[in-house]
């Protein structure tokens, strides 16, 4: 055994050769990731799990008054080991599983929802929470001490604390049960993307596809084991621009229908009975904890407030984006007519038929544009807007070694005084151990209780990698979702706060996505786009004319974009709006909920139900897809605040948007930090504008 475990909070009492046994003495501690072997893992979370209760019980077992420091500092204080754990773990589950690891996962969900529920029902610890909250305006707490107060207690509320013996059960066995459900609804989804490729093997597959489709579909095959053939895959980076510039409708469709479908195609990884399941209980755990249904539970603790908030947002877009798709699809019936096509536009038709009515619109050809987004420089180009923005520098530390070889790690640090920031991983390319989307995630969070923390924050996307020797080229959509999700990360490493559970992107669902949303207005401005869009052979600078394109074409499909969007957030929410469902069938109240909207049948959802890892893999989106939209409607007001200066990198509203905004994490109210920082609250009206829709 490890005498370090005593020494070191994070450090477990475990053979020597396990490295969760010591404190991790790496470059900026980050974790050695050489070293460990999912069998460490399933043994650290283990010893992991036994220590964070020793700490919890000591907390209750201190026979002093509650207070404070003995209760909710000691709250924050536990756990450390754990959240190592998790931080690694979590992590590569995501990013780099296989099935020693998505064993873990499965076995690991219920333990620790148990856990979890084992501590957060706890009667003498919500006891001493509760008292402590009870004189809280006589202990003189500094405002982010008596936000923190506020939140744990208003988390073991929440969680149960105030129910009887009996409900505590059933919730934790629902919390449970719910665990372990979303974890097998995303390894179904992720089987079903990395089992399907449809391979071609003929010239005329390709018809109508440019080179850098071809490059990544031949990369696709040669990895699946058929080199000299071409694959199209589920990953967005390849379906997308398939169904984009395919000639071959046959192909198209049976493409999209696969991608349409994964998760409900029979079998092991089938996922609406998951789905049904999950409806009912968290409709039933909405119940327990007197909430009518699971949307109210959910947006209790939102800035949204209420589903009838939400609902009246949705719908404000919903009426003029299916106005404005239908006109968008009159033009592209119009334009494949005369091709001669004279059927009904189909799904798997839009884009194809779109990109062809924006080239002839906008003479904007995204095989033009792409060698004009390389990977490398539009990272450059989101890191150096950071330092304009907020003062930070970027190195690469090629030294230090990532997860997977892909990985490439940064030291940020802060420019005036080369203090260090934190560590920034990018993993950019798709792979079938990777679960498809683009997220940021935080190896270890940034926290100042009992000494300063640095985070170490990551961003995964699946962009189709090149080959050898050869540039990463990204789509337009590509380029802004890298900067989307290098927004989230700002909010991980600019985190300045001295409580780790308020730090970073620990905010409410619906204020997470502000700082991720705003942060790809930068990428679409024209300082940014002269300096970093070169040409990936002649190294010309993006020509002005088509800068100009790009600006023109913004509100391009703008109404296909919000219906795909708009009705996926709309099924969420009506899902979780449901007082008993008893038995759902989740196709079938999908199908009647988008007929009740008058779904164009143009356009299918974003996400489709068996899916929308956002809402069913965890609790994260669940009634809460709309946050996206919520978080427009800041963001496109909160650029104008940019806007209205002349100078979109004005240090005084950069200041203000760091400093309340992007450093603040969850040390106060959501509506009150976007107050501090705009002055007011925002309107719908810079949203409606940005995307097209307003009257």
């Amino acid at each position: 055994m490890h005498s370090a475990a005593t020494a070191y909070p994070e450090a477990l009492p475990l053979p020597a050769d396990n490295p969760f046994a010591t404190r991790w003495e790496t470059p900026f501690r980050l974790p050695p990731f050489a070293a460990i072997r999912p069998e460490h893992i399933r043994a650290a979370f283990d010893a992991a799990l036994a220590k964070h209760r020793d700490e919890i019980a000591a907390i209750v077992a201190n026979p002093a008054a509650p207070d404070f420091v003995n209760t909710v500092e000691a709250l924050e204080r536990a756990g450390r080991a754990l959240s190592r754990v998790g931080g690694v773990f979590y992590n590569l589950a995501g990013a780099d599983t296989n099935e020693a690891l998505q064993a873990i996962e499965r076995e690991i969900a219920p333990v620790t929802s148990r856990h979890w529920s084992a501590i957060m029902m706890d009667e003498a610890l919500f006891a001493q929470v509760d008292a402590v909250h009870a004189k809280r305006d006589e202990l003189g707490l500094n405002a982010e001490q008596a936000r923190l107060l506020e939140r744990t207690h208003k988390g073991f509320v929440r969680a149960g604390a105030r129910l009887g013996p009996a409900d505590k059960q059933r919730l934790a066995a629902i919390n449970e049960r719910l665990a372990a459900l979303g974890t097998q609804f995303s390894q179904n989804v992720l089987k079903d993307e990395s089992a399907y490729a449809l391979f071609i093997a003929d010239e005329s597959g390709l018809a109508g596809l440019p080179g850098f489709l071809k490059a990544a579909m031949a990369r696709a095959a040669a990895d699946r084991g058929r080199p000299g053939q071409h694959a199209v895959t589920l990953s967005r980076s390849i379906i997308e621009p398939f169904l984009t510039f395919s000639t071959r409708r046959d192909l198209r469709e049976e493409a999209f229908i696969a991608w349409s479908r994964r998760g409900e195609n029979g079998g092991e990884s089938d996922n609406r009975g998951i789905v049904a399941e999950m409806v009912s209980l968290r409709a039933e755990k909405a119940k327990l904890l007197g909430y009518p249904t699971f949307a109210h539970f959910k947006l209790d603790d939102a800035m949204a407030k209420t589903p009838e908030h939400v609902r009246d947002l949705l719908e404000l877009v919903w009426k003029p984006a299916k106005a404005r798709a239908a006109r968008e699809a009159a033009d592209l019936a119009a334009l494949a007519q005369d091709e001669g096509e004279n059927g009904p536009i189909r799904p798997w038709d839009w884009r194809h038929y779109a990109e062809k009515v924006r080239q002839k619109t906008y003479a904007l050809d995204e095989a033009v544009l792409k060698p004009y987004l390389q990977l490398d420089r539009v990272r450059q180009a989101a890191f150096d807007v950071a330092g304009k923005l907020f003062g930070l520098s970027f190195a690469e530390r090629p030294e230090l070694a990532g997860y997977h070889p892909d990985v490439r790690i940064f030291e940020v640090t802060e420019t005036a005084t080369g203090r260090h920031i934190g560590l920034f991983l990018g993993d950019y390319f798709a792979r079938s151990s990777k679960r498809s989307g683009a997220w940021m995630s935080a190896f270890r969070g940034q926290r100042k209780l009992d000494g300063e923390v640095r985070p170490l924050i990551v961003n995964v996307c699946n962009f189709a990698k090149p080959a050898e020797g050869k540039p990463a080229l990204l789509s337009l959509d590509d380029a802004r979702t890298l900067f989307h999700e290098f927004g989230h990360a700002l909010h991980g490493l600019l985190s300045d706060v001295t409580y780790g559970s308020l730090a970073g992107t620990s905010v409410a669902r619906d204020f997470v996505e502000l700082p991720s949303q705003l942060y790809e207005h930068w990428f679409l401005t024209r300082e940014v786009m002269r300096q970093y869009c070169l040409h990936a052979e002649t190294g010309e600078p993006i020509p002005e004319a088509l800068i100009e394109k790009i600006e023109k074409a913004q509100t391009f499909n703008q109404g296909f974009a919000t219906v795909e969007y708009t009705s996926s957030a709309l099924v969420d929410l009506a899902f979780h709006s449901l007082e008993a469902p008893a038995e759902v069938d989740p196709l079938a109240f999908e199908a009647a909920e988008l007929q009740r909207l008058g779904m164009p049948a143009e356009i299918t959802m974003r996400h489709r139900t068996p899916h929308f890892t956002h809402v069913f893999s965890g609790d994260g989106y669940s009634a809460g897809y709309y946050s996206y939209l919520w978080s427009e409607v800041m963001d496109a007001d909160a650029f104008n605040a940019f806007i209205e200066t002349g100078d979109v990198f004005s240090a005084e509203v950069a200041g203000k948007l760091k400093r309340y905004i992007y450093s603040a994490g969850d040390t106060r109210d959501a509506a009150e930090a976007y107050t501090l920082f705009r002055g007011r609250l925002p309107t719908p009206d810079a949203l409606l504008e940005k995307r097209g829709l307003a009257a």
